[in-house]
């Protein structure tokens, strides 16, 4: 059986559209010097749809005063990670996400003051784009913390011996409930369906590297004795890891306000997704964007997005 550094490997390897890796070529020609990586993940790998989608990436820089000209954009990456930006190339339009390969190899691991990273790196992606071979095994070697994160914290609140694929729903159902997320309530099975025989493989490979003891007993995964309280320290952060998730998606919208290109149009779509509503932006917010941000944000707020 392959371990679980080489499933992520061969999962990163896996070919995709050359238009994918055309655009994660220039992702990286325009932070020649910083970048180190190119990842390709969520629902257009899935859907292998591109054109009139919103493609996702996430660029892994060096550090953060290499990647950018503006102290202020390398602070704010640094403070409040990552940095989004809208990309556009040959009639595909992207959005991109920038994290330091230190940053990225410690947000997928448990922690971790934040689940959006590991949750996202979980589930499938692929190395579109790379430096040298240094830099693909970083990303490997990142990426594989992800899966024993997300496992770890599902087991802790295991009451009983629990199928491997249900393991899997539970920990995605914990992470969405730690952001603010606009899908369909049955989102993490559906993500799960789409491939269930690649979770069960990365399932038992990720089950050897928890930090809570556990067994695989047939299909089954069944918890050893707590001996050094890891299930009790693991229960004990998510109801910080809860709001602090939800708190850290509005202060990325609100930054995203001034640090995205078209960003209070980006934050009033995502706000309408979120909370129901029917925000349309006005001249003058477009013109003070992080004024318009303070007073949009609260209205995810008041939609009780925030618990």
């Amino acid at each position: 059986m392959l371990s679980l550094t080489q499933l992520v490997a061969e999962e990163l390897a896996v070919p995709v559209q050359a238009g994918v890796c055309d655009f994660a070529a220039y992702i990286a020609a325009q932070y020649a010097g910083a970048a180190r990586a190119v990842l390709f993940y969520g629902s257009c790998l899935r859907s292998e749809q591109l054109q009139g989608e919103m493609l996702d990436f996430y660029l892994i820089v060096s550090d953060y005063d290499a990647a950018y000209s503006k102290t202020w954009l390398a602070t704010w990456n640094r403070r409040l990670p990552p940095n989004v930006f809208p990309f556009q190339h040959n009639g595909l339009i992207a959005k991109v996400a920038v994290l330091s390969e230190s940053d990225f190899h410690d947000l997928n691991r448990p922690a971790a003051s934040a689940v959006s990273v590991w949750a996202r790196f979980a589930q499938p992606s692929r190395l579109v784009w790379c430096a040298d071979d240094t830099a693909r095994h970083a990303a490997v070697i990142a990426i594989s913390g992800a899966a024993t994160t997300l496992l770890n914290a599902a087991l802790a609140f295991v009451e009983r011996p629990v199928d491997i694929l249900d393991l899997w729903q539970s920990g995605f159902q914990m992470t969405y409930g730690a952001e603010l997320r606009a899908e369909r309530k049955d989102r993490p099975s559906s993500v799960i369906a789409f491939d269930p025989e690649r979770y069960r493989r990365f399932g038992i490979a990720a089950l050897g590297h928890t930090h809570i003891a556990n067994e695989m007993r047939g299909d089954k995964v069944l918890l050893l004795p707590d001996i050094d309280g890891q299930i009790v320290q693991e229960k004990n952060r998510w109801p910080s890891l809860r709001r602090r998730g939800k708190l850290l998606t509005i202060a990325r919208l609100a930054k995203a306000a001034f640090t995205y290109a078209g960003g209070i149009d980006y934050l009033a779509w995502k706000i309408n997704r979120h909370a129901g509503t029917q925000i349309i932006i006005r001249p003058w917010q477009r013109k003070w964007p992080l004024v318009a941000a303070l007073f949009l944000v609260p209205k995810l707020w008041a939609k009780g997005a925030v618990r």
